[in-house]
């Protein structure tokens, strides 16, 4: 081996990775280096844990002669038999190596073993990546070498380990946060903390199509059932909307209580209004056939659910708003106060979607007029508009059955 190269390839690690812009850039350079350095490697696994919502951790794979494979695993995957009965659970749980030649004893200790003896493999070696923190994450390393890895080429491994280590544990903080933002307060706001729009009141105004939804009958629902079975209601009534805002290019901004806050960006994005709440009334109606289609068994009755969003737009404020220094990325502004006062129009007009003229005029889809209407803390009145295909009666809340095999309605 090239004991300059490796020297050179630690420094290259310790100094950051500077020339590869992403983990499966740095990971495919590492494990070209070490080849050229010397190293026969012919498989090489970078295990990550994470935190995310979904996904207990990621997976990079690299393999002579191909692409690094970025993969993921869920939660699920911790129980499973495949995983439990894999190197790499010992190496989590206890923070050691575990070393095997495919021809010694070892060589079928773990049912990945055949695998790998299967694609020439002879020699394994899984190594644990320590982070300053006290999180466990694993390598593994194979080649194909007769023989298998020689006690020089474990040495130089073995020293690589801990540079590497620090460089994946400021990436995984990076991507950590990143993900972090993201899920709690959503990817564009999330883009503008990570870039330093952090200071109170750092705000800016943007035009946007505002979304503003609750589920109908919630209180009434709240006090019926058990507390878990209304959070375990809210995730799926939630999931009904966020794929379909997400899919028509809106963000989440806010869930409060049964309620939605949501914006689709005008300026910075797209610059066409009729387009963007034309996107946004295509994420009301896929929100409202979502939902339509929800149920729920609750004991012998199957519950069934009924939601209202109103739209607008406008232009809002939109940034860092709070006290002290516990703030929220939030928008405000009269365009907000108005899409919040029209969704409680929608449950006293027995509509799903309501639209203030603003967005009506914008997006020209068949609406029909409801009426004009007062709006509290407005001084004019707003005619309010509602989907022509969409008649009040339809959503009108139906007597609620609790009889063995009925539906439940909660309406209203």
């Amino acid at each position: 081996m090239n004991a300059s190269d490796l020297q050179k390839l630690t420094e290259w690690l310790i100094d950051g990775a500077r020339s590869a812009p992403s983990p499966p850039a740095m990971m495919a350079q590492t494990c070209e280096r070490l080849v050229a350095a010397g190293l026969p490697l012919s498989r090489v696994g970078i295990f990550v844990r994470t935190l995310h919502p979904d996904i207990v951790g990621r997976n990079f794979v690299w393999k002579q002669g191909g692409e690094v494979v970025v993969g993921s695993a869920n939660y699920e995957m911790l129980d499973s038999e495949e995983f439990r009965a894999s190197p790499l659970a010992i190496v989590f749980a206890e923070g050691r190596e575990i070393r095997a030649r495919m021809d010694g004893p070892d060589g079928n200790r773990f049912p990945i073993f055949a695998d790998l003896r299967e694609e020439g493999t002879t020699d394994y070696i899984a190594l644990p990546l320590l982070n300053v923190d006290g999180s466990v994450h694993a390598s593994s390393w194979t080649t194909k070498q007769p023989g298998g890895f020689t006690d020089a080429q474990l040495k130089a491994l073995r020293e690589l380990i801990p540079p590497l280590s620090r460089l994946i544990e400021v990436t995984r903080l990076r991507f950590m946060s990143t993900i972090l933002l993201d899920t709690y307060v959503g990817n564009r706001a999330g883009e503008r903390i990570m870039h330093g729009q952090i200071r109170r009141g750092h705000t800016e105004t943007m035009d946007a199509a505002i979304w503003l939804s609750d589920l109908r009958g919630f209180t009434a629902l709240s006090d019926r059932l058990p507390a878990e079975t209304v959070v375990d209601i809210l995730n799926q009534y939630f999931d009904c909307q966020v794929s379909a805002i997400a899919t028509h290019g809106g963000e989440v901004l806010k869930f409060m209580g049964d309620g939605l806050l949501a914006v689709f960006p005008i300026d910075e994005y797209i610059g066409d209004t009729t387009k963007v709440c034309t996107q946004a009334l295509g994420a009301a109606r896929e929100a409202r056939a979502n939902v339509e289609a929800m149920q729920f068994p609750i004991g012998e009755a199957v519950e069934r659910f009924r939601f209202g969003v109103a739209l607008h737009v406008g232009k809002i404020l939109y940034g860092n708003i709070g006290g002290g220094n516990r703030l929220d990325f939030t928008c405000i502004g009269p365009a907000v106060n108005l899409a919040a006062r029209l969704e409680k129009m929608a449950g006293r007009l027995h509509r799903t979607v309501v639209t203030s003229r603003a967005f009506a005029d914008a997006c020209p889809d068949g609406w029909e007029e409801l009426g004009e209407f007062p709006i509290a803390g407005f001084s004019k009145a707003e005619r309010v508009y509602g989907l022509a295909d969409e008649t009040a009666e339809a959503y009108a809340p139906q007597p609620a059955l609790y009889s063995s095999g009925s539906v439940v309605n909660s309406s209203g």
